[in-house]
């Protein structure tokens, strides 16, 4: 792959790629080491510049990439510690309330299988419609909806939202 080429790639894909790797790691700092690590290996074994095959193959280098990470911070992880918070202002019952439900939503969201929790992400957080999700992921659209349907509605039923 030629610098030019190298250089494209890299403008168009590491912001996608840094993004599908911070929905399934939830650090961005990771995220963004990740996605520049596997373009470091792509540079490094001077694979040939192909399109969409190339960005598939990045994608496949993140996801082991973020696969070894995880094995070895699993244990780190296990053991971090809980984060205090001092409560000021008029309405603390307000602040715990909020708290206690992005608690719930936040572990609700980690108990999401990785699939649909990267789908979910992508749709919400970055805005992406199912189309764009399925594009960037190379699956079909079904599968995405599929997938987003399992999500919402495992989302509803562990925080008991009533939908009228």
């Amino acid at each position: 792959m030629t610098k030019d080429e190298f250089k494209f790639c890299f403008d168009s894909y590491f912001d996608s790629l840094r993004n599908y790797l911070y929905y399934r790691c939830g650090d961005s700092d990771l995220a963004t080491d990740l996605a520049q690590d596997a373009f470091m290996k792509v540079w490094e074994k001077d694979i040939a510049f192909e399109g969409n095959r190339t960005k598939g193959l990045l994608y496949k280098i993140a996801a082991d990439l973020f696969a070894s990470s995880y094995r070895r911070k699993k244990l780190e992880q296990k053991h971090a510690s809980t984060l205090e918070f001092s409560l000021s202002g008029d309405r603390p019952d307000n602040y715990v309330q909020y708290q206690e439900l992005k608690e719930s939503y936040e572990k609700s969201l980690s108990r999401l299988n990785e699939k649909q929790r990267v789908v979910f992400l992508m749709s919400r957080m970055e805005g992406l419609s199912y189309k764009e999700i399925a594009e960037r992921l190379d699956l079909s659209v079904k599968a995405i909806e599929k997938r987003m349907n399992v999500a919402l509605s495992h989302l509803k039923k562990d925080l008991r939202i009533n939908v009228g």
